[in-house]
């Protein structure tokens, strides 16, 4: 490893750091985004049979909002549970973008990095290239080891570009995809909150969550 560092130039540190950065945000989001963890389940249901059984006090409240992310943006609809329908859900949706903003923390950062290793890679390859050309100026094309350094570092620098830009973009994409996907099943729960608490429908109409 040191040697493809040292062999691919100064470029190979940058690209290595984002190397780091997006093993680290990977691992993360692995962690944050366990649906289980997000979207306990069943949980308008405990929340329909506590508000049936009048066990829904503010540290009921307290405690569903700080259980999980689903349990966050209901929390913000019981509070109002005793005004309209609009104001219900009005409360939920101004929590939901915070939500959805946590949710969606580093994405940016680890599609950012899958844009640039292909990029820093890239300039890897055009200053190999001008470092071979300027031996070709002084030296002509008699001395092909000088000539294949350059070429060398170019192409280390993009092969180590591209090998961390492929896994990076297909790892943003995946968590891109798994955040819209869990926005959309609270989004579903939280309607259903609104209407069993409102008396559009009872818990049981459901079925199971989402």
């Amino acid at each position: 490893m040191f040697e493809l560092l040292r062999a691919g130039g100064w470029l190979m540190w940058p690209i290595l750091l984002c190397s780091i950065v997006a093993m680290a945000i990977v691992i993360e989001r692995f962690w944050a985004l366990r649906r289980w963890a997000i979207m306990p389940e069943d949980l308008v249901s405990r929340i329909w049979q506590l508000h049936r059984r009048q066990l829904l006090n503010d540290d009921r409240i307290a405690e569903i909002r700080e259980g999980s992310a689903l349990g966050r943006m209901l929390a913000a609809g019981l509070v109002n549970r005793f005004h309209s329908r609009e104001v219900m859900k009005e409360a939920i949706q101004d929590t939901g973008r915070q939500v959805v903003a946590d949710l969606e923390r580093y994405l940016n950062t680890l599609g950012t990095i899958a844009a640039v290793t292909p990029l820093l890679g890239l300039l890897g390859t055009v200053l190999g290239m001008i470092e071979v050309f300027g031996v070709i100026m002084e030296a002509g094309v008699g001395n092909p080891g000088v000539l294949a350094g350059g070429i060398s570092q170019a192409l280390i620098t993009t092969a180590s570009g591209l090998s961390v830009a492929i896994p990076t973009l297909m790892f943003y994409r995946y968590f891109d995809n798994r955040v819209d996907k869990l926005i959309v099943a609270m989004e579903e729960q939280a309607l259903r909150l609104i209407e069993v608490m409102q008396g559009a429908r009872e818990a049981g109409d459901y079925g199971g969550q989402a």
